[in-house]
């Protein structure tokens, strides 16, 4: 990892064992009321490993007690990305606005190990118990 604020605290986990590590905004800003949102950075780079990806995960707290939210959740760091990380945070609250501050933590990065996959086209695909069904068909009667 690379501080490019050295005055903003370390990507590090809340507690030990924790899943995610706490990003924080590099700045000060607000987001407006009813869909406000902003590219909001964090102040490091990563050098991830290949084989890895970093995962951007909203906060559940922010989520709940405020509406707060990353749009494009999960966000996706792939190995090779060498820029500053940023948050795309979203204020989903109709009525609030929501101050973030410099140094508050905004959303978490979870990084994962990526499976080798060689890709093989086919003509059809094996049978399975789910088969087709898709978006809220589990759990149906």
């Amino acid at each position: 990892m690379l501080s490019l604020d050295q005055q903003m605290p370390p990507l590090a986990r809340a507690r030990p064992g924790d899943a995610g590590l706490d990003l924080r905004s590099r700045v000060d800003i607000v987001l407006r009321a009813g869909g406000g949102r902003a590219l909001v950075p964090t102040g490091i780079a990563l050098e991830l490993p290949e084989g890895t990806a970093g995962l951007v995960l909203p906060r559940s707290g922010l989520a709940l007690d405020h509406g707060i939210t990353c749009l494009n959740a999960p966000g996706l760091i792939d190995a090779g990305y060498r820029g500053e990380v940023g948050v795309i945070l979203l204020n989903t609250d109709p009525a609030e606005g929501f101050a973030v501050a410099r140094g508050d933590r905004i959303a978490q990065l979870v990084v994962v190990s990526l499976p080798e996959l060689d890709l093989v086209p086919v003509l059809s695909l094996g049978a399975s118990e789910r088969g087709e069904g898709g978006f809220g068909h589990t759990g149906r009667v």
